[in-house]
């Protein structure tokens, strides 16, 4: 079955990552390609594009592509660097594009486990060669475990409650499916109705849990310095405050580099030229949110927020 998937801030990448028609970019989410097949289209016959993606079908949907300039390596983004050595490409990227968290297709697929809205197993694997899914979080870990889970990830406030009901109702009978487990999540925080269903943020958290998300973005953007050359830049779209808070702070403290400690004879310049020798990257503009046109067309869109950093020369 064929998903849809509508590129996020597409215009906002493209005129942010000031793509060069002879240029090397990466990809580092490709999901459908949405964002890769515009790169290609503003490139010449020396510019190259390589992509990055741990879920299986993404690959597979890659194979439509029919371009030499164009690669993809089956990966997770976390491991950008090891990639572009094998490449052959680190040190010499010209843009960097990640594109965070779960994609269209792979919430509107039931099979693969990430709706609360559509029945299907409790998976939520992003790579499905991996061991860990949701259904093992669900029926395995500790209340202390799952409400920590609900309660970082997720920002739940029910995070404890859920847990304890999760944990009393598994020696029951252990959860199979989404619906199964977004009803009963509903039923335990009760309540009015509200327009954000129930469950939202636990399956949140669970996917992020399966996936160790946070952990693999972390990592992504130290690495993602190395892979940048003079002047490269690196744009980062994200689609909830756990993830933005941690692009933020990247960006910061790479563009404040090391502190100079208070009380040294310095001058103001030679304070500041010690701190560009250890700063790496400086912000390009503040945060970019999708327009009402876009969100009116898409609306996933809408919690949608592009952070842009660009590569500073490297000392020689």
């Amino acid at each position: 079955m064929a998903f849809s998937h509508i590129p996020v801030l597409l215009n906002e990448v493209l005129e942010n990552m000031r793509i060069k028609a002879d240029g090397i970019y990466v990809d580092a989410t490709f999901g459908r390609g949405g964002h890769s097949k515009e790169i290609l289209k503003r490139l010449n016959e020396n510019g190259r594009l390589y992509a990055l993606d741990r879920d299986l079908t993404a690959i597979e949907a890659a194979g439509n592509i029919k371009d030499e300039r164009f690669c993809i390596t089956h990966s997770p983004f976390s491991r950008i660097k090891e990639v572009c050595e094998d490449l052959g490409i680190a040190g010499k990227v010209d843009g960097i594009l990640m594109d965070i968290g779960v994609s269209s297709p792979q919430i509107d697929d039931p099979s693969r486990g990430f709706s609360f809205e559509k029945d299907g197993p409790l998976d939520m694997r992003m790579d499905t060669t991996a061991k860990l899914d949701a259904k093992t979080i669900v029926n395995t870990y500790s209340k202390q475990d799952l409400s920590y889970i609900f309660k970082v990830y997720g920002e739940e406030n029910f995070a404890s409650k859920v847990a304890s009901a999760i944990v009393r109702e598994r020696d029951r009978k252990p959860f199979e499916t989404t619906l199964e487990l977004s009803e009963f999540i509903k039923k335990v925080i009760g309540g009015k109705p509200t327009p954000k269903h129930k469950a939202t943020r636990c399956f949140q958290a669970l996917r992020i849990a399966v996936n160790a998300e946070l952990d693999e973005l972390k990592t992504a953007l130290e690495n993602s310095i190395d892979v940048l050359n003079d002047e490269g830049r690196l744009c980062v779209i994200s689609f909830h405050s756990l993830e933005d808070r941690i692009v933020k702070t990247f960006i910061k403290d790479k563009s404040q580099g090391q502190k100079v400690p208070n009380g040294l004879p310095l001058t103001f310049e030679e304070t500041e030229k010690m701190r560009l020798a250890t700063a790496k990257v400086e912000p390009v503009g503040g945060a970019i949110k999708a327009t009402s046109e876009e969100i009116s067309a898409n609306v996933r869109s809408r919690s949608a927020t592009l952070r842009v950093c660009q590569r500073l020369k490297r000392l020689q």
